[in-house]
């Protein structure tokens, strides 16, 4: 199925440097987004409220394994990319494959990074180079009411009866 929000990170600095030169305020999120449910839902709105232009970096199958451990993610990349995508709030979604974002930070400079309630100004692991570029750090979405860790125990809770 055809994603058209789906860029590559070459597409993704033309459209931010077109975005930039009419004057919109670039935003950028990132995760693993695997399972989606509230708690991406109000972050990802949350982010968009901010600016003009919303970025999401979503970790692919390689990195989120690395991040989550075995047997995740649920879903693949390219279904991930696609339930993102499908947000009025994402303008774009890009596929990264390091642990952090900190190089498409660089790459793309947006204007301000957001992480979710999970994270406090202080833990955010890229606050140095979102600094560094001149760009300013976010926490949105409201406390973490939901995670997807949460939402496995719940099910198994409910249905292993």
């Amino acid at each position: 199925m055809d994603n058209p929000k789906l860029q590559s990170l070459e597409e993704l600095k033309q459209i931010v440097s077109a975005e930039k030169s009419r004057g919109r305020r670039i935003v950028f999120a990132n995760g693993c987004f695997d399972v989606l449910h509230v708690g991406h839902i109000r972050y990802l709105q949350g982010a968009r409220e901010q600016g003009d232009f919303l970025i999401v970096a979503l970790n692919s199958d390689a990195s989120a394994r690395r991040l989550k451990g075995p047997g995740r993610p649920v879903l693949d990349q390219e279904t991930r990319a696609l339930l993102l995508g499908a947000l009025q709030s994402v303008d774009a979604v890009v596929i990264f494959e390091d642990d952090t974002v900190d190089r498409l930070l660089v790459e793309l400079k947006p204007h301000l990074h957001c992480k979710g309630g999970d994270y406090t100004p202080e833990t955010v692991p890229e606050k140095e180079t979102v600094k560094q570029y001149g760009g300013a750090t976010s926490i949105t979405g409201g406390g973490k009411v939901q995670s997807t860790r949460w939402l496995f125990k719940e099910i198994r809770r409910r249905y292993s009866r």
